[in-house]
C-alpha cells in the first residue's frame, strides 16, 4: 500500500537521526493517558543513549572524505549504495566490546536507564535476527549478539534496559523509507516492509531479551493513525509494562520526546524526555572532540529536571566496541556529583521558583532544592516568592546548616559560613511546612548587582500585536540541531515584547539586546523603554535564518539606566516605525556597572 503523503511527512523530518519538531507531532489529547509503569521513568531523571552500528566502523570518513555532524547518517550523506555499504559488515568485528564495562560505566555515571540502537536507519541489525541475514551475527566476523550480554549486564546493576528501533526509515531495504539514491520512493510498498521486517524484528526484540523498560521508536511514517494503533497494540501484548516513546507516531507514545537538543523554556506537566548527545554526533566520528564537560552535563541535567523532565545523554562507541575516552571520563565525573547530590535530581519534580540569576530549582514534598550555578558576590542568596513557612536551610553535601531570614515572600539565605565551592552546581536544601507554593510564570525576573549578568529570556516576554514567542530550530553540522526561544514577528510599533523585572539593588545597569538579524532587516530603528524612558537603537546584521546553518546572535548594548530604588520595573522592546521584522530577540541582559 503506497503512501504518497510520505513526501509531505518527510518535510517535517530532520536530516539527523531524530526529528527536529517532534513536539509538533505529539497529540496533546493523549497526554492524559498514563501508562501504569510510568512511575519508574518519572523517578529516573537520567538515561544513557547509545548509538552503535556499521557507521561506527566508518567513524565519519568515506572514500577519504570527512563528514561532520550525525555520524549515523553517513550512508545518507555520502549516498553510499547498498551494495557498497553492506561490505562494511564483513570487517565489522567489535572484539573490544565488554557488556559489563559498558553497564558499569552507566552505573558509575548515575544513569537509571539505558537505550541502545538495535537498528538505525542504515538497516543493519545489531542483534541476532532471524528475519534477515544483515545482522551482527550472520554478516560479520563477530558472530555474537552484544544485545543479549548488555541486557543481562544492565539489569544486574538495576538499570532499566531498552531498545531504539527505526521502525520506518531503512536505507537497506527496497521498501524501507528514505533511501532515494538506490530505490524509487514512489514505487515502495511500505506496508510490505512493515510486515516482512519492521514488525517481525520488533517482535523479536520484545520476545527474546527479557523485560524492556523502553522501546524507543524513531521517524514514523507509512501508516495511518488506525494502522499505527494496530501496530502499537500488537506490540504491547508482548510487553505490556514496556514504555513506548512518542516517536512511535500519531500521539500514541507513553511519554513525550522533544526535538534533539531541546528543553522547554518553562516547566511542563506529564512524563517527558530531552535528548542530547555528548559531542556533535550521535554515531561515532573519530574527528569530533566537542565533548560536553562534566560541568555542562551536570548543569544541563539540573536544568532539564527543573522543568520536570528526564535527560537522556548519548554516547557513540567506536567500531571496535570502545566508549570514547572523554565520554567515559566525563560521565564518571557526572556520576561522582550525582553520588553526593542525587537526592536533588532523582525522584524530583519541577521546582516552583522560576529561573534565577543563580540557577534553577527542583522539588520534593516539603523540600526545595536550589541548584546554584553562580554564587552571589555578597554571600546572600535571594529566593523570591517563597511563601511557605521555612523550617531549615542547609547544604545538600555535608548537611551544613545555613542562616536564613524571611521578609514577606522573600527568603534570604546567608552563605557567609559556606566554604569556597568549586562545584559546577552547589545544591542547597530548603525544608518547609505545608503545601508547595504554586509556580508563578508571571513573576518578575530577578535583576541583581550581585551577579555579573542577569539574563531576561524571551520566554519571559508578554507579547503585544503580532509579536510571538517562538522556538527556532537550526543546526551547526549536519543534523546537529539546536533550539532557541525568541520573540519574533515584531514589524510595527504595535508589536512589542514586554518584560517585568525586579531590580533588587539601586545603581547603574547596562541593558544589552541579544538578537539575530539578517541583512535585509538590518539598519532598522527600534526602541527599548524602561520605566517610561526611551532608548533608541539601530539593528545590526548577524545572519540569515536557515534551519540548516547556525543562527548567529549579537549582544548589542543599547541602554544605560540608573535604578534609584529597588522595585519592579517594566521593559518594552519594539520597532520605532513600521517596517520588516525588527529581529529575533533571544534575551535582554541586565549588566550592573
Amino acid at each position: 500500500m503506497k503512501r504518497c503523503f510520505l513526501f509531505l511527512f518527510f518535510s517535517l523530518i530532520t536530516m539527523c537521526g531524530f526529528t527536529q519538531g517532534m513536539e509538533d507531532m505529539w497529540d496533546s489529547s493523549t497526554t492524559g493517558k498514563t501508562h501504569p509503569n510510568i512511575h519508574w521513568f518519572n523517578e529516573a531523571k537520567f538515561g544513557l543513549f547509545i548509538h552503535w552500528g556499521l557507521y561506527s566502523k566508518l567513524a565519519g570518513t568515506w572514500n577519504g572524505k570527512h563528514y561532520y555532524g550525525s555520524g549515523e547518517w553517513i550512508m545518507n550523506q555520502a549516498k553510499i549504495p547498498v551494495k557498497d555499504y553492506r561490505k562494511i559488515a564483513a570487517s565489522f568485528n567489535p572484539v573490544k566490546f565488554n557488556a559489563d564495562q559498558w553497564a558499569q560505566l552507566a552505573q558509575d555515571a548515575g544513569v537509571r536507564y539505558l537505550v541502545i540502537t538495535a537498528k538505525h536507519h542504515e538497516g543493519f541489525s545489531m542483534f541476532d535476527s532471524k528475519v534477515t541475514d544483515y545482522d551482527i551475527v550472520d554478516a560479520t566476523p563477530y558472530k555474537k549478539d552484544p544485545m543479549k550480554a548488555l541486557a543481562v549486564a544492565t539489569r544486574k546493576r538495576g538499570i532499566q534496559f531498552g531498545f531504539y528501533y527505526s521502525q520506518f526509515q531503512d536505507w537497506y531495504e527496497p521498501n524501507g523509507g528514505r533511501n532515494t539514491w538506490d530505490y524509487d520512493e514512489s514505487k515502495k510498498d511500505y506496508q510490505l516492509y512493515y510486515q516482512r521486517k519492521s514488525i517481525p524484528q520488533l517482535k523479536e526484540l520484545l520476545s527474546n531479551y527479557g523485560p524492556l523498560g523502553i522501546v524507543w521508536f524513531d521517524t514514523p511514517g507509512g501508516m495511518t493513525k488506525a494502522e499505527t494503533e494496530a501496530f502499537v497494540n500488537e506490540l504491547r501484548r508482548l510487553q505490556p509494562r514496556s514504555l513506548f516513546s512518542s516517536r512511535v507516531g500519531q500521539g500514541l507514545g507513553d511519554y513525550r520526546d522533544f526535538g534533539d537538543s531541546e528543553v522547554p523554556p518553562t516547566p511542563i506537566g506529564g512524563a517527558w524526555e530531552s535528548i542530547y548527545t555528548h559531542n556533535d554526533t550521535w554515531g561515532y566520528i573519530a574527528h569530533d572532540f566537542n565533548f560536553k564537560s562534566p560541568k555542562e552535563i551536570i548543569q544541563l541535567l539540573a536544568n532539564v529536571a527543573s522543568k520536570g523532565g528526564n535527560l537522556m545523554l548519548n554516547v557513540g562507541p567506536d567500531g571496535d566496541g570502545n566508549i570514547p575516552y572523554y565520554s567515559a571520563k566525563f560521565l564518571k565525573e557526572t556520576g561522582k556529583w550525582l553520588k553526593e547530590n542525587g537526592e536533588s535530581i532523582y525522584g524530583t519534580t519541577a521546582g516552583f521558583i522560576p529561573v534565577q540569576p543563580w540557577g534553577v530549582t527542583t522539588a520534593k514534598p516539603g523540600k526545595l532544592f536550589l541548584h546554584v550555578f553562580k554564587l552571589p558576590l555578597n554571600d546572600t542568596l535571594l529566593v523570591p516568592g517563597f511563601s511557605a513557612d521555612v523550617s531549615k536551610v542547609y547544604t545538600l553535601m555535608g548537611k551544613s546548616p545555613l542562616g536564613f531570614s524571611k521578609r514577606g515572600r522573600d527568603l534570604y539565605i546567608s552563605l557567609t559560613s559556606l566554604q569556597q565551592s568549586h562545584s559546577p552546581n552547589t545544591v542547597f536544601v530548603v525544608e518547609y511546612k505545608g503545601s508547595s507554593p504554586a509556580y508563578n510564570a508571571m513573576a518578575p525576573v530577578t535583576v541583581s548587582s550581585t551577579y555579573e549578568q542577569n539574563p531576561i529570556h524571551a520566554a519571559n516576554a508578554q507579547t503585544k500585536g503580532k509579536a510571538r514567542v517562538q522556538s527556532l530550530t537550526y543546526s551547526y553540522y549536519y543534523g546537529d540541531w539546536k533550539h532557541t526561544t525568541c520573540v519574533t514577528d515584531m514589524s510595527s510599533p504595535n508589536d512589542a515584547a514586554e518584560f517585568s523585572i525586579r531590580v533588587t539593588d539601586p545603581g547603574d545597569y547596562r541593558f544589552i539586546l541579544e538578537y539575530a538579524c539578517p541583512k535585509e532587516q538590518a539598519g532598522q530603528e527600534g526602541c527599548l523603554e524602561i520605566a517610561g524612558k526611551t532608548f533608541f537603537f539601530r539593528t545590526l546584521r548577524t545572519s540569515d535564518y536557515d534551519r540548516k546553518v547556525p543562527l548567529m546572535f549579537i549582544k548589542h548594548s543599547v541602554a544605560l539606566y540608573t535604578v534609584e530604588k529597588p522595585g519592579v520595573y517594566h521593559i518594552v522592546v519594539k520597532p520605532y516605525k513600521q517596517g520588516k521584522e525588527l529581529f529575533k530577540l533571544k534575551s535582554i541582559i541586565a549588566e550592573p556597572i
